[in-house]
């Protein structure tokens, strides 16, 4: 995905808001639960972007003024919970676990945005802990890399660090004209997208893993 193609939202709503819901019901109903989860991710993968449809068609039933770009990214914070299940590659070396740790923080520290933004001061210290979340989370990537078997799958993980670390500059430079021009949407779907890349990359651990 490159920027511009779609938004992040189209493909962060279902871990983001479709998944915890899964996995609360598999609290009460595991078959269930299980069972709605593999239609779901069978769905969007076939047809990527159903999730989103899903959703907002029933934002639009219910006549809801919603900010999706900010919701999401709000609920971001508590659907981190839930990752071990769809994204966290499950071995148990300490290099992946340390990646399943940075990765999570990065994600909750982002959801953070919405709510401190408009707290100048609060949010210049946000930014600093998210500059120090990106650097431990490609410093664990760095560590990974050397468990991935071939060439192949290095250059495909390279590949993906090279994306996040592109995105995190748009992530910076968007900051800047937050800060000219008060645009605070934008910072928003800056965020998405490097949770988006976030969990590409551990989607890509996983599977060169394998």
């Amino acid at each position: 995905m490159t920027m511009g193609d779609e938004t992040p939202v189209t493909s962060l709503v279902l871990p983001v808001i479709l998944r915890p819901i899964l996995a609360k019901l598999e609290r009460q109903n595991v078959v269930a639960a299980q069972t709605l989860r593999k239609a779901l991710s069978n769905a969007e993968q076939n047809c990527p972007g159903i999730a989103n449809d899903l959703v907002m068609g029933l934002v639009r039933q219910a006549d809801l003024n919603i900010d999706m770009n900010e919701s999401v990214l709000r609920l971001q914070g508590v659907a981190s919970e839930y990752d071990v299940v769809e994204y966290r590659p499950a071995r148990s070396e300490s290099a992946f676990q340390e990646l399943n740790r940075k990765s999570a923080s990065l994600k909750r520290i982002l959801s953070r945005i919405p709510d401190e933004i408009t707290d100048r001061k609060t949010f210049l210290e946000t930014i600093k802990e998210i500059a120090s979340a990106i650097k431990k989370l490609l410093d664990a990537v760095n560590e990974v890399t050397g468990y991935i078997p071939g060439t192949v799958g290095k250059q495909a993980l390279d590949q993906r660090k090279r994306e996040f670390v592109k995105y995190s500059k748009r992530f910076s430079n968007t900051l800047k004209e937050y800060f000219k021009e008060g645009q605070a949407n934008a910072v928003f779907v800056s965020a998405l997208y490097l949770i988006l890349q976030t969990n590409m990359i551990l989607l890509t651990v996983e599977d060169k893993c394998e």
